[in-house]
């Protein structure tokens, strides 16, 4: 039983190491984001019903051909860790791919063509594997959230305060801006990005001259600090991530002492071999040299 457990985890080593051969490969590389990019010029192709009506036909073969490339890459990047499929299951790229291929052979998904089309253009993401920048700023995106999600809760605070203030205060004189308390949230919405804002200011003047106190206000609270915020936010994490990334090189790793159970065990095996080695070597010394020694000893002894 023993043999046969052998047998299987030398050849499962054996289909991963040719395997990890092929996907490490640059022409592997280079081929699949050939694919992507083939996958993303026929999306764009898709979009012009003429071009579509009259190459139909071989708009369905190239994309089955895609399915087909992109079934076989993920194949060959599952076989290469068969020693070792923890470690696919780790990465979450390797996640990524999986579910966008496997995706594909969903029945519910083929039948649906707005949902497969929205998984073919979630192909080009796959990019992000072969350049490294734009997988650091994917990263850096995703360590934002959570202090962009901070960012939104009070943008959105702050625009209720702003907007019941001006409902209050503009809401006669300006219905058509500060009408309800939803015109007021989107008109300050607009003027986060400064588009309009002169001609808010003059039509706030015209009510009254304190109004530049209100709009003067809101404006560096939402155009400046609040904006300023996001741009820290986001800055930090891609700065984490890029810190990440430059880690995860393998290049950048430190030497570690064991990098594998099988490794162990190979060192264990060799340093018993050796104890062998010289535990035979011991019991195989010659006899007589004790006594030539004790003879020397014994006429040193005698000269002195």
């Amino acid at each position: 039983m023993t043999d046969v457990t052998a047998g299987r985890q030398m050849a499962r080593e054996t289909l991963a190491r040719r395997c990890r051969a092929v996907t490490e490969a640059r022409w592997f590389a280079v081929t699949v984001f050939a694919l992507i990019l083939t996958n993303a010029a026929l999306l764009g192709v898709e979009t012009y019903s003429g071009l579509v009506n009259d190459w139909n036909r071989w708009l369905r073969l190239a994309e089955h051909a895609c399915v087909v490339a992109f079934t076989v890459e993920i194949v060959l990047r599952l076989a290469a860790h068969a020693d070792r499929p923890r470690d696919f299951f780790r990465d979450p790229w390797n996640l990524f791919d999986l579910a966008v291929v496997l995706s594909a052979f969903l029945p519910v998904v083929r039948e649906n063509t707005t949902v497969l089309r929205l998984l073919r253009l979630a192909r080009v993401l796959r990019t992000a594997r072969f350049l490294p920048q734009l997988r650091v700023f994917l990263v850096a995106v995703g360590r934002s959230l959570p202090g962009t999600l901070s960012f939104l809760v009070v943008g959105a605070l702050l625009l209720y305060v702003y907007a019941m203030v001006g409902w209050v205060f503009f809401a006669r004189h300006d219905p058509e801006h500060y009408g309800s308390i939803g015109r007021a949230v989107l008109t300050l919405f607009l003027l986060m990005t400064l588009d309009g804002i002169g001609d808010a200011v003059h039509a706030g003047l015209e009510i009254s001259h304190w109004s530049i106190l209100y709009y003067a206000s809101y404006v560096l609270l939402a155009s400046f600090v609040l904006v300023n915020v996001l741009i820290g936010v986001v800055i930090t994490s891609l700065d984490e991530a890029r810190d990440m990334e430059e880690n995860d090189r393998p290049d950048r790793r430190p030497p570690t002492a064991v990098e594998h159970p099988d490794d162990l065990l190979e060192r264990i095996a060799t340093a018993r071999r050796a104890l062998d080695d010289l535990e035979r070597g011991l019991t195989q010394t010659p006899g007589p040299q004790p006594r030539a020694t004790e003879r020397t000893a014994s006429t040193s002894g005698g000269h002195s």
